[in-house]
């Protein structure tokens, strides 16, 4: 038995994209096929799997006719991927399952996102900002403040003043369980202009991306916190794969610019 797959990425953070309409080629999306699809070595190799399934078959409370089912490279259950959804968004307008001509909703488990597609570039209103309390994370024998930031995911930003001083990031950085006990994602950040930031990152459930939507969107709310900038304002936020643009509104609301690109497609046997 075979099944379709497409590959994709946005700023070189990769996914597997399963057509999966109606529910019934896929089942419950097993954590294990997930982790062999999503390795490097035995699988197609991405940093998460993008189902790509109606809202009807789903069963989660969208207006949107399609839904996100979003795994990470480990098989978990992830809430939002920024990256993600801007490659899922082209792929449903390169297919004709909707009208990309004006702005579209798509379901996710952080709730329903307006995107808007011209081409390879997608913006997406990511909702609201959330801050908490700061807190510690460690990494290479250092160790600094982190800044809470929900933006669909948990994050923890820390501003480092070079990002080598992550190390590798092959291990995950330690951080406070008490805060985030469903484990964060975590970026190290450094200004490197106003309103422009540089990023790395390390994504739970995946290890350290070459880009991270939510995570490019909480390093401009700390950054622009501490800056003490006035909204409506945007951050330029480079990454190892690229760079996105981040605005963040008078009304709290995060808006994602950035590229998007399906690189190839296929058919493949289940794998065991």
């Amino acid at each position: 038995m075979t099944f379709a797959w497409l590959k994709g990425h946005g700023t070189e953070n990769d996914f597997v994209l399963l057509p999966d309409h109606e529910g019934t080629v896929h089942g419950d999306l097993d954590p294990t096929f997930v982790a062999a699809l999503s390795d490097r070595r035995r699988g197609l190799g991405a940093d998460g799997v993008l189902r790509v399934i109606r809202t009807s078959a789903i069963g989660e409370p969208s207006e949107a006719e399609w839904f996100m089912d979003y795994r990470n490279a480990d098989g978990s259950l992830s809430e939002m991927c920024g990256n993600g959804i801007r490659v899922f968004a082209l792929h449903l307008v390169d297919e004709g399952l909707v009208d990309g001509a004006a702005p579209f909703l798509i379901g996710t488990r952080d709730g329903d996102k307006q995107v808007t597609v011209d081409r390879d570039r997608v913006v997406v209103d990511m909702g609201l900002a959330r801050l908490g309390a700061t807190s510690k994370v460690s990494a290479e024998g250092r160790t600094w403040e982190a800044h809470e930031v929900s933006t669909g995911n948990p994050h923890a930003v820390a501003f480092v003043d070079d990002l080598a001083h992550a190390g590798s990031l092959l291990v995950e950085p330690e951080f406070d369980r008490g805060v985030y006990p469903d484990g964060v994602n975590i970026e190290f950040v450094v200004h490197r202009a106003p309103q422009h930031v540089a990023m790395r990152v390390h994504e739970r459930g995946s290890g350290e991306t070459r880009s991270c939507g939510t995570g490019a969107c909480a390093a401009a709310v700390a950054a622009a916190t501490v800056d003490h900038a006035v909204r409506p304002v945007s951050y330029r936020v480079d990454v190892p794969g690229g760079t996105v643009h981040v605005t963040w509104t008078a009304d709290d609301r995060l808006l994602l610019e950035g590229p998007a690109e399906i690189v190839a497609r296929g058919e493949m046997e289940w794998l065991r």
